[in-house]
């Protein structure tokens, strides 16, 4: 069911086109956007004059939700939700509805769920406190007296779905054991949502997996084995990044994303057809989840797809300034997953990173 939203984000295009999408993609119909330069300010999140703005828009609109690019404090998000009667889907809500909604394993759909306990505990603590105050925050769902046992229920459902990862995570290493034994190397295909990971899995393993515009189509691990030259190597599909995604979120998705600590190779896909400012944001977005997981560097090869999209001088000076060339000349390779342009390249890239360069450190 398609849901009215008045979508507040920043005065920059790339933010505001995938503020959009993200918006889109959970089910919302943008009737209305509005910009300010500031987002994090103290009461609201926006200022006074242009929450008042909102407010009025949004009931003169008759809209159903307000949509706030960015993540709101709880306090935050009951005041604006006060002033402007309806609900306010700040980014965090947004990215784990539409997780709920691509979810298509049991795994995924746990550590959704958890993301969810873990984003609703923080809100019921914040609930307590304004109960406490004499407010009424309504729109958090809940009578004025039960939420402390509803923040005691969420507390045992989190350790609940915190054991069952943990086996998941217990299978997945075994799967990984075993794997190791059988000879296969791994590379995992990663990069910010939307850039192209799962057409290029689809392209070097010859499978069909759902490519889609919208954002997180892929939210589980796929892998398929692929010879190459007599070399078979283990390829990995992975969840798309995206930026301000909370350090619990990557936590909930831990065991999925474990499979990168444990890759040969990192396939680090980046969309060159992009801005430059768009490509350094997804390109760090996809750092700090990476570091956050404690994945090496140094086994990353920068993918820049869509080459069927730009010319290649262009493409090269945005290499130079992302500061990818600074790196080495055998860290990436220029692609067009829909077209196939360079896949020989990738693909002869990717045996001498893992054959050659194991190779040498085993010599030394």
């Amino acid at each position: 069911m398609i849901k009215s939203a008045l979508l507040i984000t920043y005065p920059i295009k790339h933010i505001a086109d995938e503020a959009k999408s993200l918006a889109e993609s959970a089910g919302y119909s943008v009737i209305r956007t509005v910009t300010q330069k500031h987002l994090t300010r103290s009461k609201f999140g926006i200022g006074k004059g242009k929450a008042d703005d909102v407010s009025q828009l949004a009931k003169s609109l008759d809209i159903e939700f307000v949509v706030f690019d960015e993540v709101l404090k709880p306090t935050q998000q009951y005041n604006l939700a006060k002033l402007c009667e309806t609900d306010i889907i700040d980014r965090e809500k947004l990215i784990l509805e539409i997780f709920r909604l691509r979810s298509n394993t049991e795994e995924s759909r746990i550590q959704i769920k958890l993301a969810e306990l873990h984003y609703e505990a923080i809100r019921i603590k914040e609930k307590v406190r304004l109960s406490k105050r004499g407010e009424q925050p309504g729109f958090f769902g809940l009578g004025k007296y039960d939420a402390d046992v509803h923040l005691l229920d969420i507390k045992r459902r989190i350790s609940i779905l915190r054991k069952k990862l943990l086996r998941e995570e217990k299978r997945k290493l075994l799967q990984r054991t075993s794997r190791a034994r059988s000879g296969f190397p791994t590379a995992s295909i990663i990069g910010y949502t939307s850039v192209g990971k799962t057409t290029l899995f689809n392209l070097l393993t010859g499978e069909s997996k759902l490519v889609g515009i919208e954002l997180f189509t892929t939210l589980s691990t796929s892998s398929r084995v692929v010879n190459i030259d007599g070399n078979k190597i283990m390829f990995s599909d992975t969840v798309g990044f995206i930026s301000k995604l909370p350090a619990y979120m990557i936590d909930a998705f831990k065991s999925t994303l474990q499979e990168l600590i444990f890759s040969n190779v990192i396939l680090l896909i980046l969309d060159i057809s992009q801005s430059y400012e768009m490509i350094k944001k997804q390109l760090s977005s996809s750092f700090t989840v990476l570091i956050h997981l404690g994945v090496s560097m140094g086994k990353i090869i920068y993918v820049l797809n869509k080459m069927d999209l730009v010319n290649p001088e262009e493409a090269m000076e945005k290499c130079k300034q992302l500061g990818i060339l600074n790196e080495g000349n055998n860290n990436f390779v220029m692609i067009s997953s829909k077209t196939g342009l360079n896949i020989n390249v990738l693909l002869n890239t990717i045996c001498s990173k893992i054959f050659v360069d194991t190779m040498k450190a085993d010599n030394n």
